[in-house]
């Protein structure tokens, strides 16, 4: 396999091209304007810097902002004065020790950490790929990738060459599984019937952004506010995946025929006698899990109950993290017992240690947004940003689903630039999730757009490592393969995942149904 410092920059020719076509200067035009980007951390301690002088500067004009439809009149506090100073001494370390994302994705990192070092996951995929029928297996890759955000982007790395295994096993291309594979992963990356710590992410943020106003109290926001919204969507795409890989994204690969060196070594993906009992013993692991916690929560009186006996909203789910990180940890925990891949009580530890220890550069990230997004919300400025971008949005006639459709469309580009979820959420969380309140519409709902502009972008752009990683096992198959051929190919993926997303929203949106557990369309 080529290794990466190998790759050509998106611009430059191969042997067999004259001129670089329009893709590749494209692509060029993406990289050098991504590269000229900072470091997200770097780029948010210009933000915080900048912050601090409009807030000084708007707190020296005396401007003040009114929440529409209240009487409640707020005026901007600057950070370069007596009181910014006192507060910032005050909370800098409260500010990113009660930041919400922090402790959630810690939390499920650790315990999706035992359950990939023990080899389940992997194992998962491959009973799952490894006997399915020939005309199915498309299907079946693109609705697992859909599923993949729980594994974090170890499922770019694990899943596409296993696709391509399995398809060459079929008799089918495998780089129609090398690059469908991958394409689902990215493009439906937010998706999913599962959850991970990427919902802990997007939910610690929303809440954050949501606190600027006083609409937010009553508002049950916790980590499945997106979960009916999800959980459909990545079947839809699940098959709007396979549709493409199986008509549209194989056809035009013609037919394989392996050569040489370049042919890679089989194998195989059937399970030894002792996975199969593992993944049994966890299956019945996590059912007799499951049936506890229900058993806590369903009944008459059960103590996960919420206030009046509700079952939405409940301790159940404000606590769903604990509760996910129970089954991750057991679930990784019998597996690695029984296949013996944990090493006992050290390897654990090391599991979790090394899970964390791989999260270093998020931690540091989050430092520096929590201080944005509290200085945001301290000086006022979040609420005067929200309200204007409100008026904006409804003085251009871009109001209700049209305002949704926008802000999709503005992230899927920002997505070009800034691959980094937390980072862009993190970004334009702080505007538009009050901006859409102003309007009328739930922090569940602007979470739910985010995630659609937020996935199916990243696969096209050069900031994204994994893309020039796929490039590389591409090669494998193809010697002569080049970033904008493999960009031309993933770019299939782009528009129908963004329109039938936006379609699946707009469904939600038109008939009112809710997001997830209590979570409307509307600030009910």
């Amino acid at each position: 396999m080529s290794s990466l410092t190998e790759l050509p920059a998106p611009d430059s020719e191969s042997p067999h091209s004259g001129r670089p076509s329009g893709i590749d200067r494209v692509l060029s035009l993406i990289e050098r304007a991504g590269n000229a980007l900072p470091n997200p951390i770097v780029l948010f301690t210009a933000l915080f810097v900048v912050l601090a002088v409009v807030s000084t500067a708007l707190a020296v004009a005396d401007v003040d902002v009114t929440v529409p439809g209240t009487d409640d009149t707020k005026p901007i506090t600057g950070l370069f004065t007596g009181e910014g100073v006192r507060w910032l001494a005050e909370n800098l370390v409260t500010n990113f020790a009660t930041f919400p994302p922090i402790a959630a994705v810690l939390l499920m990192i650790m315990a999706v950490g035992v359950a990939e070092k023990a080899g389940l996951l992997e194992s998962v995929m491959r009973a799952t790929l490894a006997r399915a029928p020939r005309a199915v297996l498309p299907y079946l890759v693109a609705l697992i990738a859909c599923q993949a955000h729980m594994i974090s982007d170890v499922a770019s790395i694990v899943l596409p060459p296993l696709a391509a295994v399995v398809f060459r096993s079929a008799g089918r291309h495998p780089v129609a599984g090398l690059i469908g594979g991958f394409a689902c992963v990215g493009a439906g990356y937010a998706a999913g019937f599962t959850i991970g710590s990427l919902d802990a992410l997007y939910i610690g943020i929303t809440q954050q952004a949501a606190a600027v106003l006083p609409a937010t109290a009553g508002l049950d926001l916790n980590l499945l506010v997106n979960y009916f919204f999800t959980a459909s969507s990545s079947l839809v795409l699940g098959l709007l995946g396979g549709f493409l890989i199986s008509r549209v994204l194989e056809p035009r690969l013609g037919t394989y025929e392996a050569s040489g060196d370049d042919e890679p070594a089989d194998q195989d993906l059937t399970l030894t006698p002792v996975q199969r009992r593992g993944l049994l013993l966890t299956g019945l692991v996590v059912v007799l899990y499951t049936g506890a916690v229900l058993s806590l929560w369903l009944p008459e009186g059960a103590p996960l109950r919420g206030e009046g006996g509700a079952l939405v909203p409940s301790p159940l789910l404000t606590g769903i993290v604990p509760v996910l990180f129970g089954a991750f940890l057991l679930a990784g925990l019998t597996y690695g017992f029984t296949v013996k891949a944990l090493g006992g009580s050290e390897g654990v530890v090391t599991a979790m240690s090394d899970s964390v220890k791989n999260m270093s550069g998020y931690i540091v990230l989050m430092f520096v947004a929590a201080q944005v997004i509290a200085l945001f919300n301290w000086s006022n400025v979040g609420i005067l940003l929200a309200v204007k971008a409100a008026a904006g949005l409804g003085s251009i006639g871009l109001t209700g689903f049209w305002a949704l459709v926008a802000f999709v469309l503005l992230t899927a580009c920002l997505n070009l630039f800034i691959v980094s979820g937390s980072a862009l959420w993190s970004l334009v969380g702080p505007v538009f999730v009050p901006a859409f309140m102003l309007l009328g519409m739930s922090p569940a709902l602007s979470q739910a757009a985010f995630r659609i502009g937020d996935s199916a972008t990243g696969i096209i752009t050069p900031m994204n490592p994994y893309v020039f990683l796929l490039l590389a096992m591409v090669r494998r198959y193809e010697p002569e393969a080049r970033l904008g051929t493999l960009i031309a190919r993933l770019s299939i993926f782009v528009g129908p995942f963004l329109v039938v997303w936006l379609a699946i929203l707009g469904i939600f949106y038109g008939f009112d149904l809710p997001l997830g557990p209590g979570a409307h369309i509307g600030l009910k």
